[in-house]
């Protein structure tokens, strides 16, 4: 999941970034989007972001200052949206990856954020999936995974060279995927990277096997197949 903090001491602003944000990326469940009017609350939040879009007058401290704090654990996408012009070069110190400045400009909002999800992508795209099987934990390198199967309160794990069983909820599995991933049907999560070919009803893989594509999937399945063939 690639999760977003956004920073700005006025709660209407951070509100509109929000909704900003969200009016670019829809419903997809592979994103989070946190709103603080405060920077000491962000940085005691402790997540792992992502991307962040931080004011700097702040009252509690500089928008500088906490980009300086981020840089020493994090080398997370640092996007400042501020009033302020005269910052511009010292946003160069805290490798900032862009200056925006207010009023916003809603086109340029949304190419920055394109730009900053797609720096983001292939780092988290190639985490591996950290699962717990019999006690232990596996990393499993997410190119491995030619589909995952529902059963029970199980999910399997087909691999190419082996199958891994544990507890968990596709739901969950799915969110932490991402777009490189499609729920074909309510028993399947298939990597758009293993497919070979499909129909109305099935999706064959380059390995061979085929696995059941649900009839009203289909139309969203090409829309998400087509897009992940473009990223590529």
């Amino acid at each position: 999941m690639l999760q977003i903090a956004v920073c700005d001491d006025e709660k209407t602003m951070g509100e509109y970034l929000k909704q900003l944000i969200q009016r670019r990326i829809g419903n997809d469940k592979e994103y989070q989007v946190e709103v603080f009017s405060k920077g000491q609350e962000l940085l005691k939040a402790g997540k792992n972001f992502d991307i962040f879009f931080l004011d700097i007058d702040l009252k509690d401290m500089s928008g500088l200052e906490m980009a300086r704090r981020l840089r020493k654990e994090s080398e997370a996408v640092i996007v400042f949206v501020t009033a302020l012009k005269e910052y511009v070069f010292d946003a160069f110190d805290v490798h900032a990856f862009q200056y925006l400045l207010k009023p916003i400009d809603e086109d340029k909002f949304f190419k920055v954020l394109d730009m900053a999800i797609a720096e983001c992508r292939p780092q988290k795209q190639s985490e591996p999936l950290v699962i717990r099987v019999k006690g232990i934990y596996r990393n499993i390198p997410r190119e491995s995974i030619l589909y995952a199967e529902n059963d029970a309160r199980k999910v399997v794990l087909h691999l190419k060279e082996e199958q891994i069983s544990y507890y968990a909820k596709m739901s969950e599995l799915e969110a932490m995927l991402g777009d490189s991933f499609f729920r074909c049907h309510r028993g399947y999560l298939v990597n758009l990277s293993a497919v070979a070919g499909y129909d109305t009803g099935n999706i064959q893989l380059k390995n061979g096997e085929m696995i059941l594509m649900a009839k009203q999937k289909y139309s969203a399945f090409v829309t998400a197949y087509m897009e992940f063939l473009r990223r590529k």
